[in-house]
């Protein structure tokens, strides 16, 4: 390390003088903290707001957690840490009690609710969102709240709720945005200083571990970039584009040329700037090589623990079942042995039979080998024990899904993709640039690793310039998601009143990303207003008006092109063009600019105003359709809601929640009216409480897109059938009126996990539920929770008997495997 020059040193003193709380923070972590770590905690100390936008693994929450330490610098300050995932949550939440105590931090994520009232509190956004819009106690005192992963606001099935958050915080209350790298965070962060006032935004697009790209050819590394001469030229290794146009000769063959211009064809490892390969000691084979091949390369390499993408839940199983057929181990025996015990300690709570439908003994001895799969089949629990595997460096090789790369604090040397698309649920896609760069940020520890690793297995048909494509971008659009949900509209009508809602929706990202495009458009229809106004200037004739003839002559021109056009067309349709063709020639003859011996020159500047008139027009539309989208959108929602009586309009004309309004403000999720409905008319009442969750999770399952529609065979008899019966009824109901309105509309009721939930809930065995369910335990899981969130809202705003049936079935689905969690 470089000794500081005085003006180095100065300058640091005096920013330490004038932020003490940031020098402080800075010097209790384990590294020295980059400049635009600094400059967010900075901004933070001086009062602001600020957006964080930097790569995977730079360190962006390091400024989340600053704004932790400045609100437990001041008494009964809080700080909330909201994120997308409870996987996310559960993990910051770990780490937060490490740092601050289990007395002073919280956990909030609908199933699992811990010490809610503490200082600190970790949370899933929609938590947050509701929070707020109940009016919650627990925000008293809320100095700071960090949105970690706050791109997401871009899914488009729960990127609204991040806006929700954003606009209805408390107006004193400081936003810490932190983000992936988007190529729009300059307009991202304009939005949330229009909305929040100060907002610093801070870009960085540097990683703090350097990333070295390489394409695995059979059993050599390629270095993805030739930069022999020591600054990066981002071009691309010519022995790539060699073996891709091979002239004809097979792969042996070019293989070879390549081997003969080689000097040194000695075992290396891939360094920055050299074209030399790492290559086995074995012969390699003319085939792919198989991935033990793979791991023991990079294990003779030095580039272990590494994480293998595999898109496709199935793939991850078998890698791992190949891998151990091979026999391959990666541990030693004080390392399984640690395994074993860590294994034991954080399944214990789990029932035997469970543990054996799950396979669980396969399980634990592939991970005593050290390797595992990580993917959203998986059951949570095992998930978490995989990751605190990885971390502590016993799982050297973790063949995962993409869902690894989205946030999760889990690293690696080396990031190894077999394959650059996927398979999307309709055809197979590339992958994007904003994926290769989340997925291969995950290769380089910060203060383990000089360099992280990024490899690509090279494929039949690959193109070296599209691989370096994806790994050149760095950034992706980030684009609102946001569309006004029945939900949202009773509870700003409740709180703001109808006007007032339609003014807070035009403040949200997506209306400001349609009013930026307006002003564009805008900006194009005043330029082009000149140019009309010269063209109409240039083709102004002293005979006559020049714009009226030119009007002629362009729709006798327009009908003599259909004309030919549409030449088949019947003879009375052809006959009648024919009168009106004599009749605008007539006309544009006997006009007076016909005349003018400049015609023509005029007729070419008319020309000009006449298509250019044309576009305005056009523009002109869809400035018209852009401007207050979001309001009408709004206002077909509030005509719903006011036909089915959960708004009325008063006779001084504000609009007000009845009863039915007032239930709804606490039913949360994509069937919010359905459901409301359902409480409403009753349909529910008669159901016993396995029927209930049964019918609950027939609201909230997605089937998948190969999934064929599962008919009522099978399912539960009895008042389950009716109660189905009439949910769909109303379904079909809602869903013309929401097409009356022009509004989208929903899917119907899916039954294909209602069964296996129906079991679950009476008490079966998990490997008969999971047969009967056909999918894995992770996915039954995730469904079972998410019913149960849904039945904890019925158990809270339905009256009774329905209310006192939901808390019974939240009960029986919650037990064994579900209610499990390692927090």
């Amino acid at each position: 390390m470089s000794t500081p020059s005085p003006a180095e040193r100065y300058a640091r003193a005096t920013s330490a003088q004038r932020h003490p709380e940031t020098a402080a923070f800075a010097a209790m972590q384990r590294f020295t903290l980059d400049p635009f770590q600094i400059e967010g905690c900075e901004s933070l100390e001086e009062g602001r707001s600020v957006l964080v936008a930097a790569p995977t693994g730079a360190g962006k929450t390091i400024v989340g957690e600053f704004a932790i330490h400045l609100a437990m610098t001041t008494p009964r300050d809080k700080a909330f840490y909201t994120t997308p995932m409870k996987a996310l949550s559960n993990q910051k939440f770990r780490e937060l009690v490490e740092v601050y105590g289990a007395e002073n931090v919280g956990l909030l994520t609908g199933d699992t609710n811990i010490n809610g009232n503490a200082r600190i509190v970790v949370m899933t956004t929609e938590v947050l969102r509701n929070m707020l819009y109940a009016s919650s106690s627990a925000l008293r005192d809320l100095r700071f709240v960090v949105m970690d992963e706050v791109h997401y606001l871009a899914d488009r099935f729960r990127g609204a709720v991040w806006e929700e958050v954003i606009i209805h915080l408390p107006a004193d209350v400081r936003l810490v945005s932190l983000s992936a790298t988007v190529s729009n965070a300059e307009e991202f962060g304009d939005w949330l200083d229009t909305v929040r006032g100060d907002t610093d935004i801070i870009v960085s697009e540097t990683r703090p571990v350097p990333l070295e790209q390489h394409v695995l050819v059979r059993g050599d590394l390629l270095p993805l970039f030739d930069d022999r001469a020591g600054v990066a030229t981002a071009q691309v290794n010519q022995e790539l584009m060699r073996i891709r146009s091979a002239n004809g000769r097979t792969f042996e063959q070019n293989r070879q040329a390549i081997q003969n211009r080689r000097s040194d064809g000695q075992h290396r490892r891939p360094h920055k700037g050299g074209q030399r390969p790492l290559r086995p000691a074995a012969a390699r084979r003319a085939e792919r090589i198989d991935r033990p091949e793979v791991i023991d390369l990079l294990a003779r390499a030095n580039l272990l623990p590494a994480i293998f993408f595999i898109f496709s839940r199935a793939g991850c199983d078998g890698a791992v079942q190949q891998v151990r057929r091979s026999g391959l181990r990666l541990t030693t025996a004080p390392e399984r042995r640690e395994i074993r015990e860590l294994v034991e300690e954080h399944t214990r709570a789990l029932p035997e039979e469970d543990l054996a439908a799950l396979g669980f003994w396969e399980w634990r001895e592939n991970l005593e080998r050290g390797v595992a799969a990580h993917h959203a089949g998986l059951l949570p629990a095992f998930k978490e024990i995989v990751e605190e595997l990885f971390r502590r460096k016993l799982v050297k090789v973790v063949f995962a899904t993409e869902t690894l790369a989205l946030g999760i604090n889990m690293p690696a040397r080396t990031v190894v993709l077999e394959k650059l698309e996927k398979f999307n649920g309709e055809a197979r896609v590339a992958i994007t640039s904003g994926e290769y760069t989340q997925i291969t940020g995950r290769a380089g520890r910060r203060g383990i690793d000089v360099e992280g690793h990024a490899v690509v297995q090279w494929t039949e048909g690959m193109d070296p310039q599209a691989v370096a494509a994806l790994a050149s971008r760095r950034t992706y659009p980030l684009n609102s998601s946001f569309r006004p949900t029945y939900n949202m509209a009773v509870n700003l009508i409740d709180q703001f009143g109808r006007s007032r809602a339609r003014e807070i929706l035009e403040s949200s990202f997506a209306q400001f990303q349609a009013d930026r495009a307006v002003v564009g458009l805008a900006r194009q229809v005043k330029a082009a207003e000149e140019s009309l106004a010269g063209y109409a200037a240039a083709m102004t004739c002293d005979r006559g008006d020049f714009a009226e003839y030119a009007e002629i002559r362009g729709s006798l021109s327009d009908l003599e092109k259909l004309n030919r056009k549409d030449a088949t067309a019947p003879r009375a349709v052809r006959d009648a063009r024919q009168r009106e063709l004599q009749s605008l020639r007539r006309r544009m003859q006997r006009h007076p600019a016909h005349s003018c011996p400049d015609r023509e020159q005029h007729a070419r500047w008319a020309e000009r105003h006449r298509k250019l008139k044309r576009q305005v027009d056009k523009m002109r539309s869809q400035i018209e359709a852009r401007t207050g989208t979001v309001a009408r959108v709004f206002d077909r929602v509030v005509e719903v809601l006011t036909e089915l009586d959960y708004v009325r309009v008063e006779e001084d004309g504000t609009t007000v929640l009845t009863a039915a309004g007032r239930t709804m403000r606490r039913i949360y999720g994509e069937r919010d009216l359905l459901v409301a409905e359902s409480i409403r008319t009753g349909i529910w009442d008669r159901l016993d409480a396995p029927s209930l969750a049964a019918l609950v999770c027939a609201l909230v399952y997605e089937p998948r897109r190969d999934e064929a529609g599962a008919g009522e065979r099978g399912l539960p008899r009895g008042a389950f059938r009716v109660a189905l019966s009439e949910t769909e009824a109303l379904w079909q109901r809602l869903d013309d009126l929401e097409q009356d309105h022009r509004l989208p509309g929903s899917e119907p009721p899916a039954v294909g996990l209602s069964q296996a939930m129906y079991s679950w809930a009476r008490g079966s065995l998990l490997d008969r539920v999971l047969l009967e369910a056909d999918m894995a335990a992770g996915d039954f899981v995730r469904w079972a929770k998410q019913t149960i969130d849904l039945l904890d809202q019925l158990s809270l705003v339905a009256d009774a008997p329905l209310a006192s049936t939901a808390r019974a079935a939240l009960d029986a689905v919650r037990r064994g495997i579900v209610a499990y969690t390692a927090v």
